[in-house]
């Protein structure tokens, strides 16, 4: 097979031999044919990003938004990777306490996005960022002996459980090819190039998941890779956007159209795909941007209602916001209140329908801002 994408090549020899797939540097030998369809689906998709940034950045809690947004996108690209927790796993206020490694995978993936938005505004998006940020995703979890932060000594493969080199899938880039691949994209990366820049996102995101250059963490990264360019190339200044709602809603397409491109060199589907999942998860954000602004607005002239509870009633709801499912004593030490005081203005925050009690253990009982996740929940 040798086509605009790439090229198998035969690893060792006699039974042992092997072949993996070497990509071709980025951009493609032959350029991007841009039909109509994928015009019209460039042009959407800007605009619609347009009108997330917009909104995004004329709220004055955007922070808030993002927080919640960064733990979706976290949950859903791990479930993509097969990642068994629930949105309600994540925003456990105990979660401190909770030993499952699913959980762990997420919360590591949240510190990862942190990590490299804030890296970002120090080193060019770079091989060495990519390499830091994977350090944090793989830290303390399972996959952790497989060289947290570091590019793969050994060759890796694509299948299903008990998959040998033999009846493999997909086999990436031998390491010596995996490494000459990488310093391409990362040349690629950052170059002067006049492509549209969600298209760049799209051949980079695809070039990077077919390098594979970890031996664990390469869906997880590599979508993060997708936010960091599109912030890197100011089309976003917070990360927004949750693409992997698109991608785990159409699993098998994401894995089948990448494949295309390795088989036939067909970037096009691919870019037109890719275009649509940002289109669809851009009007997703902002529309949970919309649902939640208008559930603030409702609530909090409930609680302007009441009085003299009102201020405390306030004080709890702003650190709902953050932290959608509460436990009274932690609420208490966050805010700097007393228990009682923190008691209080849940009590009539649950009398106004606003929160409901989860499960009660003592004085461990939580409560959830259940509309608040209800439109969180959306696609996890």
């Amino acid at each position: 097979m040798n086509n605009r994408a790439g090229h198998l090549k035969t690893n060792l020899s006699g039974e042992m031999a092997y072949k993996s797939f070497v990509p071709n540097p980025l951009p493609p030998m032959s350029p991007i044919e841009m039909s109509d369809d994928m015009l019209e689906l460039l042009i959407k998709a800007n605009s619609q990003l347009a009108v997330l940034e917009s909104v995004a950045t004329r709220l004055p809690n955007v922070d808030l938004f993002v927080s919640m947004y960064v733990r979706k996108e976290a949950l859903m690209s791990s479930q993509i990777e097969g990642t068994q927790a629930t949105l309600e796993d994540i925003l456990d206020p105990m979660i401190e306490g909770n030993t499952n490694r699913n959980v762990a995978d997420v919360v590591n993936y949240i510190k990862a996005t942190e990590f490299a938005i804030k890296r970002l505004k120090e080193l060019p998006l770079c091989n060495r960022l990519i390499k830091e940020t994977h350090a944090v995703l793989m830290e303390g979890v399972r996959g952790q002996e497989k060289n947290p932060g570091e590019f793969r000594y050994s060759q890796n493969w694509i299948g299903g459980q008990g998959s040998t080199l033999r009846n493999a899938r997909y086999i990436p880039p031998s390491p010596d090819d995996m490494t000459e691949a990488m310093s391409d994209l990362e040349k690629y990366i950052n170059a002067d190039d006049k492509m549209d820049a969600l298209i760049r996102a799209a051949l980079i995101h695809y070039q990077f998941e077919t390098i594979h250059p970890f031996l664990d963490g390469n869906g997880r990264v590599g979508r993060l890779l997708i936010t960091l360019f599109l912030m890197e190339k100011k089309v976003l200044t917070t990360p927004a956007l949750y693409i992997s709602y698109f991608l785990k809603k159409n699993r098998v397409e994401y894995y089948d159209r990448m494949t295309e491109v390795r088989d036939k060199g067909n970037y096009e589907q691919w870019v037109k795909f890719f275009l649509q999942a940002l289109m669809e998860s851009a009007e997703d954000a902002t529309s949970t941007i919309d649902e939640l602004t208008a559930l603030h607005d409702k609530n909090a002239a409930v609680i302007a209602e009441m009085g003299r509870a009102a201020k405390n009633a306030m004080l709890v709801f702003d650190y709902l916001e953050k932290n959608p499912i509460i436990e009274i004593g932690k609420t208490a030490e966050s805010l700097g209140i007393t228990f009682n005081t923190a008691s209080g203005a849940v009590r009539r925050l649950t009398d106004a329908g606003i929160l409901k009690q989860t499960k009660s253990v003592n004085r461990n009982r939580t409560f959830a801002y259940e509309d608040y996740l209800a439109i969180l929940r959306k696609g996890t």
